[in-house]
């Protein structure tokens, strides 16, 4: 009896090559796939169809909310709740109400970023299968690497180490599942 997979790794020297490994693997049939870079490659990401983050919208958004809040609020307690003329200055002086405005509006914006990072990455991840490969700490620095992954339906192992070795892929190997 075998140990459950995560899937199958290998390791590309070059961007190209990492490309090329996938437009391979895509046209073998594979679809669920996983590719480690160390900085963003546009091609790859076109070839998994990857689409724009909700975190855009979600920033955008709960910076408008925590604006419309902040602005309420400071209407509320300046204009209807304790109205106090100064000089004679008007009650509603919205002049005055743009810099909390604009603060509070950053503020909700960059919680709500860091939360939805967190939530859409599913961080944080204090393990992942990939971690043990040998060399994977170099995903970060100047390597990229390529995993099939166990779940698609055209999964077989010796033809994906296969695959992966035929496009130039080093180390080709299995990757054991977390226990």
């Amino acid at each position: 009896m075998t140990a459950p997979a995560h899937g199958v790794i290998a390791r590309f020297d070059e961007p190209e090559a990492l490309e090329r490994a996938v437009r391979a693997a895509k046209a073998a049939g594979y679809t669920q796939l996983d590719a480690y870079s160390p900085f963003p490659l546009r091609d790859v990401e076109q070839e998994f169809g990857v689409r724009p983050s909700a975190l855009t919208w979600i920033a955008v958004t709960t910076g408008f909310i925590g604006a419309a809040v902040q602005y309420a609020a400071q209407y509320g307690l300046n204009v209807v709740d304790y109205p106090l003329n100064v000089g004679g200055r008007p009650l509603h002086s919205w002049p005055t109400f743009i810099p909390a405005t604009l603060i509070v509006a950053i503020l909700w914006t960059g919680t709500a970023t860091l939360l939805g990072m967190l939530l859409l990455l599913r961080l944080p991840c204090l393990h992942h299968p990939v971690f043990a490969v040998p060399g994977f700490e170099r995903a970060s620095e100047d390597r990229f690497f390529l995993v099939i992954l166990v779940e698609d339906p055209r999964f077989d192992r010796h033809a994906a180490i296969e695959l992966l070795a035929a496009v130039g892929g080093q180390d080709a190997r299995e990757v054991p599942a977390c226990d």
